[in-house]
């Protein structure tokens, strides 16, 4: 009798667990905004220099096409935020993430690698993309060729990771990212056009934002409790994160702002 109490009441305590509404279990929200004293930044490259200097500069984004130069924004600022920065929690260890990451995405477009600023993880995929052919140019008519060369960046040392022209529009290069010291990005810069510039700094789980215009980001899920966040942008900081410390609240929202000096 009393064995069949014991399982009643084990049973009874299992009805019961998976009746409780899911938002008891529901993560936080962090939201705020990442700020930089400075001044923005930026270089300017003569297309006359490089390949392609007469597809280059057709670029919608005019302000990256001014004259005979290309401008790369290395750090922009509006209001004091910080366009660009990456925002990621750094103590959460997410295997079912890492084990199902597809990949990082990037694509050259107009002799642009985009995005920017990103993500990547470590070991696993990172895919690059040519969108680009220049129907005004017999030579480049089939693609116009770019090499993009990824390397792994801890303070002023770097290696390279992998090193692969693209020399036909829509082909494309599918490489692990192979990076063993802790703290390092990853830079990308194709090697026929110097201007094409994107940095990437690693993550272990899903709770990352890219800050906007205005520095703003905002990250969903995050599990409840203190956590740690890092703040980076390749630029800012001589490259190095910030570290944040954060109070999630189950189910609320937890508002921090971040300077980066």
């Amino acid at each position: 009798m009393e064995k069949k109490g014991v399982l009643f009441v084990v049973v009874m305590v299992a009805v019961a667990f998976l009746a409780m509404p899911l938002t008891s279990f529901a993560g936080g929200t962090i939201s705020g905004k990442v700020t930089y004293a400075g001044k923005a930044e930026e270089k300017d490259f003569s297309f006359a220099k490089f390949p392609n200097p007469k597809f280059c500069p057709k670029i919608p984004k005019k302000e990256l096409s001014q004259g005979d130069k290309r401008i790369l924004k290395t750090i922009e600022v509006n209001g004091g935020g910080l366009k660009g920065a990456v925002v990621a929690v750094a103590d959460v260890e997410d295997k079912a993430f890492v084990d199902g990451y597809k990949g990082t995405e990037v694509v050259a477009e107009f002799c642009e690698f985009q995005p920017y600023t990103g993500v990547v993880v470590k070991m696993k995929n990172f895919h690059v993309e040519n969108h680009d052919s220049d129907p005004d140019d017999p030579k480049s008519l089939k693609g116009v060729l770019h090499n993009p060369h990824s390397f792994e960046v801890m303070g002023p040392s770097s290696s390279t990771i992998f090193n692969i022209a693209l020399a036909e529009k829509d082909s494309k290069l599918d490489k692990p990212a192979i990076m063993r010291k802790q703290g390092s990005m990853l830079r990308l810069q194709c090697d026929q056009h110097e201007f094409m510039q994107s940095f990437f700094w690693p993550v272990n789980n899903p709770h990352f934002a890219v800050a906007g215009n205005d520095g703003s980001f905002e990250i969903k899920d995050v599990p409840a409790g203190k956590h740690k966040l890092t703040v980076w942008h390749p630029f800012v900081g001589k490259g190095k994160a910030v570290e944040v410390e954060v109070d999630v609240p189950e189910g609320g929202k937890a508002t921090v702002t971040a300077q980066i000096k």
